[in-house]
């Protein structure tokens, strides 16, 4: 929900894989004279805009600092992930962070790096399937990420604004298996509800996968079962510029929301076509990233891990100026 560019990497050998993807060697910054790291980025799909503007700015800030980076990207695939975090580990690097795919692979992963004793830590995502987001594994460095629950609540209080009526509302899921199916759909139907018994009711949902194409589809489906829909909730703002689209075909009035604050949606906010989105900061995440990580690394950051979220204000045409689109 993501831009940069990814270096091709040549899975030759552990050496050429370390030559290949060493995309910020010590090039005098201002890293001043202290030691130069080498940070490994095991990330999750840098053909996605978001997960491209984190890799985007982790290097960034990497540079300045002298620091490394070896950027290596899953292509959304588990067992790549798996294998590289694995590379990584052999290479010794000083430290890694994990964009994960999926909170309980991503455990078995955070654990192979915790055992070789190399610190790790989580962004845009969390490890262990059975765990809170609030609640790190405790062989985590640190976990920074969005507050993806907080981000459905602010989505429902939009809702609330956008629709003050009540009515039906139908729900645009991301992809299968992805947690945020849960995280950002949970507080969004708690603040319908709380509006009062009946007034608004979720009619229908279906996944987009992540996808503007996908987000259209899934919108003509509800569309065409539920003429009357009056407003949409996108779990991405990619989905909710498609469904967008499927509004204006089907000539009806509902209103959409959607989440991550994209150059696509703030666009389409500005335009009238979405109502708001949540803000989120890919690119300013990667920069915290390496520079929480850095003070693991000198000892400035110590003792059992905690999760840092970073603003995501909601957004609509009335504020609109106070998102920098990062992705």
């Amino acid at each position: 929900m993501s831009r940069a560019m990814r270096c091709g990497v040549a899975l030759v050998s552990t050496l050429a894989l370390a030559t290949a993807c060493d995309a910020n060697s010590d090039n005098g910054s201002d890293a001043g004279s202290g030691p130069t790291y080498t940070i490994g980025l095991a990330n999750q799909q840098e053909s996605v805009t978001f997960p491209a503007a984190i890799a985007q700015g982790v290097k960034d800030e990497a540079a300045k600092r002298g620091i490394r980076v070896v950027d290596l990207d899953s292509q959304g695939d588990q067992a790549r992930q798996a294998s590289q975090v694995q590379d990584l580990i052999a290479q010794q690097v000083d430290a890694i962070l994990l964009v994960p795919l999926s909170p309980g692979p991503a455990q078995a992963l955070v654990d192979r790096a915790a055992a070789a004793e190399i610190p790790i830590a989580t962004v845009h995502g969390y490890a262990g399937a059975d765990r809170k987001v609030e609640d790190p594994y405790p062989k985590l460095a640190f976990v920074l990420d969005e507050n993806e629950a907080g981000a459905g609540g602010i989505a429902g209080d939009m809702a609330l604004r956008a629709l003050p009526d009540g009515g039906k509302v139908a729900i645009v899921l991301g992809a299968a298996g992805f947690v945020e199916n849960t995280t950002r759909v949970t507080q969004f139907e708690e603040k319908l509800a709380g509006a009062g018994a009946g007034r608004y009711s979720v009619v229908a949902s279906q996944p987009g996968d992540w996808t503007k194409e996908k987000g259209q589809a899934a919108c003509q489906n509800m569309l065409a079962a539920n003429p009357d829909l009056g407003l949409v909730y996108a779990l991405s703002d990619d989905m909710a510029v498609g469904c967008a689209a499927a509004v204006r075909a089907a000539g009806s009035s509902a209103k959409i929301i959607g989440v991550g604050g994209s150059r696509g949606g703030i666009e389409a906010i500005r335009a009238g076509d979405v109502y708001g989105t949540v803000c989120y900061k890919p690119y300013t995440e990667g920069v915290m990233a390496v520079q929480m990580m850095h003070d693991v690394l000198t000892g400035k950051l110590t003792g059992p891990p905690k999760t840092t979220f970073y603003d995501t204000p909601g957004i609509t045409a009335e504020n609109a100026s106070a998102c920098t689109p990062e992705w």
